[in-house]
């Protein structure tokens, strides 16, 4: 198990938080937090059907924000805290944002892109390496995650639509 420090769990916790709310908009609940320095910069939630956007994932939501705070597309001293497993599309925008760390919750077996379906962020090729820890907090995400479904499932087999 890899070390975390009391502010890595601090952090994490905002983003569940941020989860939570993409679930009570009926998103997958997924969250993402964004710190530079310490200090959050961006927080975000899923909201790919809120805003009808295949891209609204939290990481890219968050990606945005931050570079919009900062004024920079590029993110090299910023931290992202990210509930799940990253899929393909937000392992680009952060080596493309050049994330200095990323820290995620839980895996994702079938879309995460950096250790369960693919290796993403450890291609020698990219041009930027972002450092990568996983597993903070990841009972508490998988949880959140497993209820999400649970209740859709239940919706769809008493025939509430979601």
């Amino acid at each position: 198990m890899t070390d975390f420090s009391d502010l890595d769990a601090r952090f994490m916790a905002l983003a569940l938080e941020e989860a939570r709310r993409a679930a009570s908009l009926g998103e997958v609940p997924v969250g993402a937090v964004i710190v530079r320095d310490d200090q959050v910069i961006a927080l975000e939630c899923n909201r790919q059907i809120t805003l009808n956007d295949p891209t609204a994932h939290a990481e890219v939501l968050a990606l945005r924000k931050a570079a919009q705070m900062l004024g920079n597309y590029r993110l090299p001293e910023c931290e992202l805290f990210v509930t799940l497993e990253p899929c393909t599309m937000c392992c680009g925008a952060l080596v493309h944002a050049r994330i200095k760390r990323l820290v995620f919750a839980a895996k994702e077996p079938k879309a995460g892109a950096v250790l369960s379906s693919a290796s993403l962020l450890d291609n020698a090729s990219l041009n930027h390496r972002v450092v990568w820890q996983e597993g903070l907090m990841s009972s508490e995400s998988s949880r959140l995650l497993q209820a999400f479904f649970r209740s859709r499932r239940q919706s769809k087999t008493q025939g509430i639509p979601v």
